[in-house]
């Protein structure tokens, strides 16, 4: 059996790995708000209260 590498310190992401990240999710967020206030969105979201709605009344 080959000998096991010795444990490195590799707990957690490095500073690069972390401002990659940041990027990544800072620009997912920015998509995803431009989706959720799309006029698209917003009607389809008003028209799934507006039929809730008549349903409960």
């Amino acid at each position: 059996m080959a000998p096991r590498p010795r444990n490195r310190d590799d707990a957690g992401m490095a500073t690069a790995e972390y401002a990659v990240a940041t990027v990544a999710a800072a620009a997912f967020a920015g998509l995803l708000f431009k989706i959720v206030t799309s006029d698209q969105v917003r009607t389809l979201v008003t028209g799934i209260i507006d039929r809730a709605l008549q349903l409960a009344g």
